[in-house]
């Protein structure tokens, strides 16, 4: 059994398949997506259709990140967040439900599922006995439950993040545009810029190997050390 964690997919269907179909998650393995699912790659409607149907044949955590947030916000009728979601990608999440791609889609052409997925089947957080997941960070201190939203889905990376409890976190948000996985005292950050000419990675927590792949259908792997 395999504990494997995916980073910021941002719209990239083609890699995240590719990168399916090459690790082959079983349904004895645990896969976690760290969020930001939505917005700026070329087909958010393929993803999230991907991650509705892997639902049913993994044992898939998928977190919720700060572009979903966004998103879900927009559609609830928040007009600052809508124009801020927009900004970021929202424009490309759209154009991939249009019926043409010169005539984009509305928040009201995404099918009621994926809105069911995105207000109702993500989670916070995840943690076992020596991982703690999480889309953005966390406040070192503080237990998890009691984690405030824009340490868990906004907070950038910082120079170590060793919570009290002791557990490695595994995070995304962090956009590396070195395309390689960041690591630093306590956490390892995943989000390889899949969507801005980078990666997306699928990374074994336990045994530190990590699976890459991109918009030009190349592949590559390596290795992680904690620090």
């Amino acid at each position: 059994m395999r504990l494997l964690a995916i980073g910021d997919i941002h719209g990239c269907h083609d890699p995240l398949d590719e990168l399916l179909n090459w690790v082959q998650p079983t349904p004895e393995d645990t896969l976690v997506m760290l969020g930001d699912y939505v917005n700026r790659g070329p087909n958010t409607r393929g993803v999230l259709e991907r991650l509705i149907a892997l639902q049913q044949q993994t044992n898939l955590i998928c977190l919720r990140g700060n572009h979903e947030q966004l998103m879900v916000a927009a559609y609830r009728g928040d007009r600052g967040c809508k124009q801020m979601w927009l900004g970021v990608g929202g424009v490309e999440t759209l154009a991939s439900y249009g019926v043409t791609t010169s005539t984009p889609g509305t928040l009201d052409d995404i099918p009621a599922a994926h809105w069911d997925f995105l207000e109702n089947r993500l989670a916070d957080y995840h943690e076992t006995a020596h991982f703690i997941f999480v889309h953005a960070g966390v406040l070192t201190d503080m237990p998890l439950e009691e984690q405030p939203d824009y340490a868990l889905r906004w907070d950038f990376l910082p120079e170590a993040m060793r919570h009290h409890s002791g557990k490695t976190v595994i995070c995304g948000h962090s956009s590396q545009r070195s395309g390689m996985p960041k690591i630093i005292p306590g956490a390892a950050c995943i989000d390889t810029r899949a969507h801005g000419g980078g990666w997306l990675t699928c990374l074994d927590v336990i045994n530190g190997r990590y699976w890459q792949t991109n918009l030009l259908r190349r592949h590559r792997e390596g290795r992680i050390d904690y620090e």
